[in-house]
């Protein structure tokens, strides 16, 4: 036991019997012990209320009955029995979760009444270690009422000293008598001499007294009173260490509190929270501390045991396998070719000479080839669209169109079957070792082609006239209010031939509405769904993970949010959005890591029954699980309360 005396005249004979026992350490010492164990889950309305006896079922249907027992140490067997719980915890260690990032740390501090004394001030210093580091806490005071009262004596005297100081020194200066001094003055050179008009004060005394405005002010003060109040200016930090010789601190403590009884022992339950960090695994506390009388320290407190705090976290069971990107690709896909194809006037054969057909005609049948022959898609079928300029009948023109759609899917179906053979025939014929031929080596998917018509091509032409140059704004504002207001077809069409534009539209627009649309649709070869698993890694996913092993939850949900899958459970856990988790876990299949986030889960909603069923299933899959039960207060307090993984096991059966 390490201790310091200093010699003090000690006022009472009682507080100098308290110290003579100090030093010859007859007097017990401050303790240092683990707070009585709150609940740790959380409030939830509608939580099932805890019972002593458990009937669940295991794998195989079987009933088991879970009593809240323990071991009789004369007979060895297990019984029921209710368990006191004591005021003070006596062991040194404690199973601790973390929450939200955050660790509380509950101790106890028990100073004995022996100790205490109302002449004298304790300090305690609690200190934390954490990862090999030393942090003191807010220290704990604990000061005796006569103390106090020195204390408060000091402060009164120095107040009285400091009542007497004046701060403003203009109240040492006869501001009156300096009025009627000036007064006096400014009368007697309106009179007497005559100055020039921009002439200051100053000028006007010097030349008359030889003084300045600043001599006159120092001459109506009271100097000696000033003098003596800078002097007490100067003595206030002499005063105030003379009569305030133990300031009371009001900041950076946890506690000054004042005893007026020492009859009883002093107890005092401390709680510090701090932020995880990664690998944190424990914790320790540890007390020194001091005894003052007066500015004087009389004895040092030895430091106590240390307490230790074991930190579980669900962030061991984060999934650390690496996870890549994901692509839906779709399976399906579609080309689109546009072409102009001129037809002879009421005609719909497909004539290569006339007009600018054979560029369009050869612009098909390079995207034909280019389709037929991709490594990617298969081509399944083309739909062939040929539309009709409005000029005639409505009926004639639906007939016309059609018969245009068909002719040009006939014309174009020939090249398709013709280019499909010849690519098969130049990927050449298997045979076997006989000769005979087993089929092409090369094959082709047969394409369909399907024929459908626009009779009129009304919705080309209100794009064209839009996109027009040379039409006016009045053309244009009376071509759509005919077009829209005109649902009949053909009397649209008479009333657009009134118009003096017609002319220019039948001759520039009309021609360009007779096209022909080819649509391919096409689908990747050997794809059969639309999910494409990549090798590239998926950083959002893995930055939350990190995120989630360095215990900053908020971070590790902003980037898992999206994945709902069973690290964004643990994610949900760590921030005691404990439904969200649920709903995540309860879904996904039952390994033990599952089981046991699950057996946490319904510790946490008070349900019992579920909690114990998931943590035996957990154990039976990972036995290690026995072990780990010890770190979680969840699973912890049901294996206390229903005697869970003990040897005698069997015993549980009735």
């Amino acid at each position: 036991m390490m201790m310091v005396a200093v010699f003090i005249v000690l006022s009472s004979c009682s507080t100098q019997r308290k110290y003579k026992r100090l030093l010859a350490g007859q007097t017990d010492s401050v303790h240092l012990n683990l707070s009585k164990e709150e609940s740790f889950i959380p409030e939830i309305k509608n939580v099932q209320q805890s019972r002593d006896t458990l009937k669940i079922q295991d794998d195989d249907g079987k009933e088991i009955l879970l009593l809240k027992a323990v071991k009789d140490e004369d007979t060895g067997e297990m019984v029921a029995q209710d368990v006191l719980e004591a005021a003070t915890v006596t062991a040194r260690f404690r199973n601790i979760a973390e929450r939200r990032g955050k660790v509380d740390l509950c101790f106890q501090v028990t100073v004995p009444a022996d100790m205490q004394d109302s002449k004298w001030q304790i300090r305690l210093y609690p200190d934390m270690f954490i990862m090999g580091d030393s942090t003191r806490l807010e220290p704990i005071i604990i000061t005796g009422n006569s103390y106090r009262e020195d204390q408060l004596r000091g402060y009164k005297r120095y107040n009285v000293f400091v009542s007497r100081i004046v701060e403003d020194s203009t109240e040492f200066v006869n501001e009156k008598a300096i009025e009627s001094f000036m007064s006096q003055f400014e009368k007697s050179t309106i009179h007497g001499q005559k100055f020039d008009s921009t002439a200051t004060v100053d000028e006007k005394l010097m030349a008359v007294y030889g003084i300045t405005r600043e001599d006159v002010v120092e001459y109506y003060t009271n100097t000696y009173a000033r003098d003596l109040n800078d002097v007490r200016k100067s003595l206030k930090g002499k005063v105030y260490k003379r009569h305030v010789r133990v300031p009371i601190v009001e900041e950076g403590i946890r506690l000054d509190t004042v005893v007026v009884n020492e009859a009883g022992k002093f107890v005092y339950d401390y709680v510090h929270t701090i932020n995880t960090r990664p690998k944190l695994r424990k914790a320790e506390i540890q007390i020194s501390g001091e005894i003052y009388d007066g500015d004087k320290r009389i004895y040092i407190i030895p430091t106590t045991e240390k307490l230790t705090f074991y930190i579980s976290s669900v962030v061991s069971f984060v999934d650390n396998r690496e996870r890549y990107l994901t692509r839906v690709i779709e399976r399906k896909a579609s080309a689109n070719t546009e072409v102009h194809i001129d037809f002879e006037v009421a005609k719909y054969d497909v004539t290569p000479e006339l007009g600018d057909n054979a560029r369009g005609i050869r612009l098909v049948k390079e995207n034909l080839a280019s389709l037929i022959e991709n490594e990617e898609f298969n081509l399944d079928s083309i739909v062939v669209g040929a539309a009709a300029s409005p000029d005639g009948v409505y009926k004639k023109n639906e007939i016309l169109a059609h018969k245009r759609s068909v002719a040009v899917s006939k014309y174009f179906d020939k090249f398709v079957k013709e280019y499909t053979d010849s690519v098969v025939l130049a990927g050449g014929v298997e045979m076997d070792m006989d000769g005979n031929e087993l089929g092409y080596i090369k094959k082709v998917q047969k394409v369909l082609l399907t024929s459908r018509s626009i009779s009129e091509n009304w919705d080309d032409l209100r794009t064209l006239v839009q996109e027009d140059t040379s039409m006016t704004d009045d053309q244009k504002n009376k071509y759509f209010e005919i077009v829209d207001k005109e649902k009949d077809l053909d009397r649209r069409e008479k009333l657009l031939r009134s118009q003096d534009f017609f002319p220019y539209m039948k001759e520039k627009l009309y021609p360009k509405l007779r096209t022909v649309k080819f649509n391919f649709y096409l689908h990747r070869k050997g794809m059969v769904k639309d999910t494409l698993h990549t090798t590239i890694l998926d950083t959002v996913y893995m930055k939350g993970v990190q995120a989630l092993k360095d215990m900053d939850y908020n971070t590790a949900i902003e980037h898992l949010i999206s994945y709902d899958d069973y690290n964004t459970a643990v994610a949900y856990m760590g921030l005691d959005r404990n439904q969200n988790a649920l709903r995540i876990l309860e879904q996904m299949e039952k390994t033990d890591q599952v089981n046991y986030l699950l057996a946490i889960l319904y510790s946490r909603f008070g349900d019992d029954q579920k909690a114990v069923e998931c943590y035996l299933k957990s154990v039976k899959q990972n036995p290690s699980y026995v072990y780990r039960g010890n770190l979680d207060p969840e699973i912890s307090v049901l294996i206390k309360r229903y005697g869970l993984n003990q040897e005698e096991e069997e015993d549980f059966l009735f």
